[in-house]
């Protein structure tokens, strides 16, 4: 008898429904991953290929026939006969909606207008946000190296991530 690596368990083929359509999808994946390998595209600001997959934005929420609540789709795994559906009516409206939260706190700047933020937004179909934004402090230009917006900030932990998981210097995080 032998074990099984880490490896073959990884490479195990799941076998699931897409939108209706029956697609393939590994163990060692997320939804959003197979989902991008079939030509789905399911909107996304915090999921970077890459990184450790935290679903902070929740602009990814996709419906799982039998639960109740929507999951994100890069944290959740696909399992054996699972159906997803990635652009039914409440999906629809839970992405568009995280994304006009997001998009009243933007800034009406130059630089913010070409972003993935935007992107999702146009993709969607999301217009001008019902809401009033909210008040950010300045830039924080206080360090050479680093300059900190937060009013363009999103908290999608990107940076955060990447530079404790890539650089690994861990030199900036959420207080």
């Amino acid at each position: 008898m032998t074990a099984i690596t880490k490896e073959e368990i990884a490479a195990m083929p799941v076998e699931f429904k897409l939108n209706g359509r029956d697609v393939v999808g590994y163990s060692s994946e997320t939804i959003i991953q197979t989902a991008k390998r079939h030509g789905v595209d399911i909107p996304h600001l915090c999921y970077k290929e890459g990184l450790r997959p935290d679903g902070n934005c929740r602009a990814c929420m996709v419906a799982l026939k039998g639960e109740r609540f929507l999951a994100p789709s890069c944290c959740r795994r696909p399992a054996p006969g699972m159906e997803v559906v990635t652009d039914n009516a409440r999906a629809l409206a839970s992405q568009k909606m995280v994304l006009e939260l997001l998009l009243s706190d933007m800034p009406e700047r130059r630089y913010t207008l070409v972003s993935e933020l935007d992107y999702w937004t146009r993709k969607l179909g999301v217009g001008k946000p019902r809401f009033k934004p909210r008040h950010q402090p300045g830039p924080d230009l206080s360090h050479y190296a680093m300059a900190v917006d937060l009013d363009s900030c999103i908290q999608c932990t990107r940076c955060v991530r990447a530079c404790r998981e890539e650089q690994v210097n861990d030199v900036i995080g959420y207080a």
